[in-house]
């Protein structure tokens, strides 16, 4: 299973020019013409607090990891092929329920 560790940031910024719309949340446009605003709900900070700490967070358990190799090297590590098997097959049905829905 792959895991994409991509995040990408979202900038904010004017919107100028063009026609304006107003949905939940959003707020009125006032006049018109280049002189157009967008002001963002509270959310977007806090989405941008769950992004900055969510980049501090390494994807790797470091920790885990070593402790998985030396109980490799020390033949310690056992292998459940039976759960190894059905997490292969829950795999195997999320990929084809993606690609067919």
């Amino acid at each position: 299973m792959k895991i994409d560790s991509s995040i990408k940031s979202v900038s904010t910024g004017a919107v100028s020019g063009g026609g304006s719309r107003a949905g939940k949340g959003a707020a009125n446009a006032s006049g018109s013409g280049s002189g157009d605003r967008v002001q963002l709900s509270p959310l977007s900070s806090q989405l941008q607090a769950i992004e900055s700490s969510m980049a501090d967070t390494p994807v790797v358990d470091s920790a885990r990891v070593a402790e998985i190799r030396t109980a490799i090297a020390e033949g310690r590590f056992k292998v459940n092929p039976d759960a190894v098997a059905d997490h292969l097959l829950q795999t195997a049905r999320e990929l084809l329920r993606s690609r067919l829905g």
